[in-house]
């Protein structure tokens, strides 16, 4: 067999992103934000795959060895309790269990076959749970803490606009990328770490000194965000240097992959 050209086509990293249960009238859809699957494309310049959260879950390794890199997204579910305190949930708030099997078992696979991971809002919460990390329910409930949430009434430019800056861990990931100790950032959501999962790193901190970004060092690439940067990626030079990071990582990953 002859060696492959040198000008061969090389085929972009394929990125898995775990979907969500939602009803559209009275059947149920697996779906994915068309945000975060453009900030992959555009972002991060690599090939989406969904993976379908199912109950029971789907074997999940034959799936991931094909891949170079997992995306844990945001959504308007929350993880339900169980799975890091005794803590009862409350009424109406919203949760996928199929998501949550998913992708709890999902992330130390992952990790053991070396896949770079980046997680934004749910996704940040949800590696924090399987580092054994805890989550505070309602955040704007927890005194010295601020009110975190968006005005769901709000115009998504509106929502999705910078609301507070965080500090940024000296001589991390982010602020290289950002290259200064702070940033303003979108962050908007209503539950958040209350003790950050073993083996985990702070990356960034809001102003109540809520955690809002960790990292996890050495292989694979792991980066988790409490705010939004699929949103509009490449309009902002921070959100966009995140989704780049992530994709070379993701490129690393595919090089190793093919060898």
């Amino acid at each position: 067999m002859s060696p492959p050209s040198a000008t061969a086509t090389v085929r972009p990293p394929l990125v898995g992103l775990p979907t969500d249960r939602k009803l559209i009238g009275p059947h149920p859809f697996l779906a994915v934000g068309e945000k975060y699957v453009r900030a992959v494309v555009d972002g991060a310049g690599c090939l989406p795959l969904l993976i379908p959260g199912l109950q029971p879950a789907l074997p999940l390794q034959p799936l991931l060895e094909g891949l170079d890199g997992i995306l844990l997204t945001g959504a308007v579910s929350n993880i339900e309790p169980h799975h890091y305190s005794d803590e009862p949930t409350y009424p109406g708030n919203l949760h996928d269990p199929a998501r949550d099997a998913t992708n709890l078992a999902l992330i130390p696979l992952a990790i053991e076959l070396g896949l770079p991971i980046l997680a934004i809002c749910r996704g940040f919460q949800e590696v924090n749970i399987a580092f054994g990390g805890r989550l505070h329910q309602k955040v704007h409930e927890v005194d010295g803490h601020m009110d975190h949430r968006e005005d769901p009434d709000d115009p998504l430019e509106t929502q999705y606009a910078p609301t507070h800056p965080v500090t940024l861990a000296p001589h991390g990931l982010l602020a290289g990328i950002a290259g200064s100790s702070t940033a303003r950032v979108n962050s908007l959501h209503g539950q958040g770490i209350a003790r950050l999962g073993d083996g985990l790193t702070v990356e960034a901190t809001a102003p109540d000194g809520l955690i809002e970004a960790y990292r996890r060092d050495g292989a694979p690439f792991l980066l988790a965000v409490q705010w939004h940067p699929e949103w509009r990626v490449l309009e902002d030079p921070f959100y966009h240097g995140i989704f780049r990071a992530f994709g070379d990582a993701c490129r690393q990953r595919a090089q190793q992959r093919i060898r």
